[in-house]
């Protein structure tokens, strides 16, 4: 059960951002002395590539309409939810590199488990944040270029008018603790903490959020980045039980330069346990190589977070890129 009246007490707490917005809890400011330090620590030796399974997934079944929730992985933290006659996507990106040029920045160890053409008719998008691994301009161009005003976007405070440019029509703007309808489900818009920006200037001056959506008979949570705090557990207990969660495990090393803004696998379990998570399918790992962890660390060490607490693995899976799972709706 949603506590609503506290809900409500939490939205009207947030106060304007002046310029820039801030974490809930205080965010060591990690600036370009500390990225040099991180830089000249690793003498720019990032982890290899490494071959991942992919899955093509099946189209004619993704094609047909999911009466009973269903989720298939493209690649970091981009998903496809199927249920009711929902097409979801989660953070598109489905160019080959994740950066604002074409031929820099990191690049695809994956390629995408589907492209845009193959997808089918794709009716909402949520968006966490701007950063380039999350909202990708060529993904949003070619999305709206095929689906156009048949598609609502739900991004946080700040990210309307820069899709807007782009000839979105159809966008949700919400800050956080704040939702909207569409139909008869409700997303709600929540803290994350970590930061914003894609270029000089713009650093924070649009918010970053995490996404529950609520459906009748079904909760889906989308984390997308963030550090650990316990703004966590306050969801759990605002919102209550969540029926499947889509939770980060991947770029998370250095610590002492990531951990302000990216979970490492123990506290994805964590989380896992504070918004009372039925299931939770993990994300953000095995596509780019960002940070310093081997592509293949972040699921041996959610295996041994699971085992450390107890906990059965058949509640947070890792997919395999491409790989489609089905969840069941809860009857109260």
């Amino acid at each position: 059960m949603i506590d609503r009246d506290r809900l409500q007490a939490m939205a009207a707490q947030q106060p304007p951002a002046r310029g820039r917005f801030r974490n809930l809890y205080p965010t060591p400011q990690h600036g370009l002395k500390d990225f040099l330090r991180w830089q000249w620590d690793t003498r720019g030796r990032f982890p290899r590539h490494q071959a991942f399974p992919l899955q093509k997934p099946d189209l004619a079944s993704l094609a047909q309409p999911a009466h009973t929730p269903r989720l298939t992985w493209i690649g970091h933290s981009t998903f496809l939810f199927q249920y009711n006659g929902w097409n979801l996507l989660t953070d598109p990106v489905f160019s080959e590199r994740c950066s604002p040029f074409s031929f820099a920045g990191p690049k695809r160890a994956v390629p995408p488990a589907l492209t845009i053409d193959e997808l089918p008719p794709i009716n909402a998008v949520l968006v966490s944040h701007n950063h380039y691994d999350h909202l990708d301009k060529a993904s949003v161009t070619a999305l709206q270029a095929k689906y156009g005003a048949d598609i609502q976007w739900f991004v946080p405070t700040g990210v309307a008018d820069w899709l807007r440019k782009l000839g979105v029509e159809r966008i949700i703007e919400l800050g956080w603790w704040q939702s909207g309808f569409h139909g008869q489900v409700e997303a709600f818009c929540l803290p994350a903490q970590h930061f914003s920006g894609r270029g000089p200037g713009d650093n924070n001056r649009s918010l970053w959020c995490s996404w529950r959506l609520e459906f009748p008979a079904f909760s889906l949570y989308f984390a997308g980045d963030t550090g650990y705090a316990p703004l966590f557990s306050q969801i759990g207990e605002i919102l209550g039980p969540v029926d499947l969660a889509l939770l980060p495990i991947g770029a998370y090393e250095p610590r002492w330069f990531m951990s302000p803004v990216h979970i490492n696998p123990a506290e994805a379990v964590q989380i896992h346990q504070e918004i009372q998570a039925r299931h939770s399918v993990a994300m953000h790992w095995g596509t780019f190589v960002l940070t310093d962890e081997a592509m293949d660390a972040p699921p041996k060490a959610l295996a041994a977070a699971l085992q450390q607490q107890q906990i059965n693995p058949e509640t947070f899976r890792v997919a395999q890129h491409g790989e489609t799972l089905t969840f069941d709706e809860h009857h109260e």
